[in-house]
C-alpha cells in the first residue's frame, strides 16, 4: 500500500468519524428537546400520569375511566400550586428590586427597570406563544 492511499484512508476515516459525531449531536439535541421541553410540559401532567399508571399498573379501560376524574382533579390542583408559586416568586423579586433600588444610582435603576421589562416581555411571550396541547391520551 502506497503512502497516498494510506493518507486517503486515514482522511476518509476521519471524515466518517466527524460525520457520525455531527449526526449524533443533531439527533441527541432533538431527543433532549423532546425530553426537557415537550415531554415535561406542565399542561400534560394529567395525561402523563394516566399513561404511566395505565402502563405500569396494567389498568383496564374501566379502571382508567374510574381514576380519570381523580387524576384530572390532581392535575388541576398541581397547576394551581404552580401558578401560586410563580406569583409568589414574582412578588419576592419585585420586593427585592424595590429594596435594591434605594442603593442604586439613577443609571443603575434604569438598567434594573430594563431587566425587569425584558423579563416580563419574555414571560408574556412564553405564555402567549405556548399553544394549549391536546389533552387526549
Amino acid at each position: 500500500m502506497n503512502r497516498a492511499l494510506q493518507w486517503k484512508l486515514i482522511g476518509g476515516f476521519i471524515l466518517v468519524f466527524i460525520a457520525g459525531g455531527i449526526t449524533g449531536a443533531f439527533f441527541g439535541g432533538l431527543h433532549a428537546r423532546h425530553l426537557f421541553f415537550e415531554f415535561h410540559h406542565p399542561r400534560l401532567i394529567g395525561v402523563r400520569m394516566k399513561e404511566r399508571l395505565t402502563r405500569e399498573l396494567n389498568l383496564t379501560p374501566e379502571q382508567v375511566a374510574q381514576i380519570s376524574p381523580i387524576i384530572d382533579k390532581t392535575a388541576a390542583r398541581l397547576k394551581q400550586v404552580r401558578r401560586d408559586t410563580g406569583q409568589r416568586v414574582h412578588e419576592i423579586m419585585t420586593e427585592a428590586h424595590r429594596e435594591m433600588a434605594t442603593s442604586l444610582t439613577d443609571e443603575q435603576r434604569l438598567k434594573l427597570q430594563q431587566i425587569e421589562d425584558r423579563h416580563r416581555h419574555r414571560a408574556r411571550g412564553l405564555r402567549e406563544s405556548t399553544p394549549e396541547p391536546s389533552l387526549t391520551p
